[in-house]
């Protein structure tokens, strides 16, 4: 008994989770359109209803809207087909498919997205019944009630934001960044075989696909913020989470092409160090400075309190300017040793290089910068934006002029 009760404690403890919210919300407003569908439709059991409204009550109020409208085009399509076909032909194999072919092709042609196979799903439905006039209708009636119901529910009971689940996302992406840089900062005090600096460029190729994932996360927090009223400014939130992800996103690139630089430089020793010792503390310093700025970068965007934000904000600028007096002490001392060895001079400067895109890429004004020039794309292609958006562009200009993004 203790053990059957574990799960509904632990429910109880996590009530509060985006995902326990969505499956109690889903689940409620099936039962209602359920209930309100026996009182209005004809038939016995009106399942229709509660799978319209489990479909349509997604986890946005955003996609909600869209996911309802594009339902009830593929219903209502469909009705409409079945009854065509049975005004003309009774069910057989040879009509069951065309009713089938018409359906998704007509389902391309009226923009029902995903829904395209639900057309077909429901002329099949409604033509395999003696009364089809009837029963079509009451398939229109119940999805437009399971439409209706989850859409009010969505609004009176506002969709969780799940931006707490895309910052923790963007900020395991930038864990393992971190965790990459610190293994190669550490590494690169001792010899380093050619099979140990491939390893970490496949473990900097696997940061791809936690992108794609972290993207996944970040798209359904864009789509949570849209049309939400607990969303004070949704719009720059969105642009914030976005435009930080592009840049840890070229971050990871940029890191990939350093491991294969260090590869390539481990093909070229078979004993000893990459690097004189003078040189290997130049870049064990500087790894680990942009190794913290990507952690404080992370924070930084993914703050809900606007001391936190300051605080790593603060942070990053040190951690930015550290590395780039790093970064310039190591190139002092891979230029003199390139005036007594030119061997290797090319991997030696793209690393330098490399180092000097993620400093750029990091950097608290270009950051500014890039959110200012997607509020400007924003106005362009909603001329309606009006006054708030120049607001908050003369915000983000006067925390530029200030030294910082705010």
């Amino acid at each position: 008994m203790a053990e059957a009760r574990e799960p509904l404690r632990d429910l109880v403890r996590r009530h509060r989770e985006p995902a326990v919210v969505q499956t109690v919300r889903s689940t409620a407003a099936a039962v209602i359109s359920y209930v309100v569908a026996l009182q209005l439709s004809s038939e016995p059991a009106p399942l229709t209803a509660p799978l319209t409204a489990l479909l349509v009550v997604q986890v946005t109020l955003y996609s909600t809207l869209t996911t309802g409208i594009r339902r009830v085009n593929s219903v209502v399509a469909g009705v409409l087909i079945a009854i065509g076909f049975s005004a003309l032909v009774g069910l057989s194999w040879w009509s069951l498919g065309l009713v089938i072919l018409a359906s998704l092709v007509i389902g391309r042609f009226v923009k029902v997205g995903e829904f395209v196979p639900e057309v077909a799903i429901s002329a099949m439905l409604v033509l395999g019944v003696t009364q089809v006039t009837a029963t079509a209708w009451d398939r229109v009636l119940e999805t437009l009630i399971g439409a209706v119901v989850g859409l009010l529910f969505n609004i009176l009971f506002v969709p969780p934001v799940w931006v707490g689940d895309a910052s923790a996302a963007i900020t395991d992406l930038a864990s393992r960044m971190r965790g990459l840089m610190a293994h190669i900062a550490d590494e690169l005090g001792d010899h380093t075989p050619v099979a140990q600096a491939a390893a970490r460029l496949h473990e900097a190729r696997r940061l791809d696909h936690d992108i794609v994932e972290v993207d996944a996360a970040l798209r359904q927090a864009e789509d949570s913020l849209r049309l939400n009223p607990r969303v004070k400014e949704p719009l720059l939130s969105r642009l914030v989470l976005r435009t930080g992800l592009d840049a840890l996103e070229i971050c990871a690139v940029i890191l990939r092409v350093s491991c294969r630089t260090l590869t390539d430089l481990a093909k070229t020793r078979s004993a000893g160090t990459l690097f004189p010792p003078p040189v290997t503390a130049g870049l064990q310093e500087l790894f680990g400075h942009l190794s913290d700025a990507i952690g404080a970068f992370a924070e930084l965007i993914t703050a809900q309190a606007s001391a936190n934000g300051a605080e790593a904000e603060a942070r990053l600028s040190q951690e930015l300017a550290a590395g780039r007096a790093s970064r310039n002490r190591v190139a002092a001392l891979l230029l003199a040793g390139v005036r007594e060895n030119t061997e290797h001079w090319q991997l030696h400067g793209a690393l330098l290089a490399e180092a000097d895109r993620i400093l750029d890429e990091l950097d608290v004004e270009k950051r500014s910068e890039r959110l200012i020039e997607e509020l400007d794309r924003h106005a362009r292609e909603r001329p309606t934006g009006g006054q708030w958006l120049e607001d908050l562009k003369r915000r983000i200009r006067g925390s530029i002029r200030r030294g910082g993004s705010g």
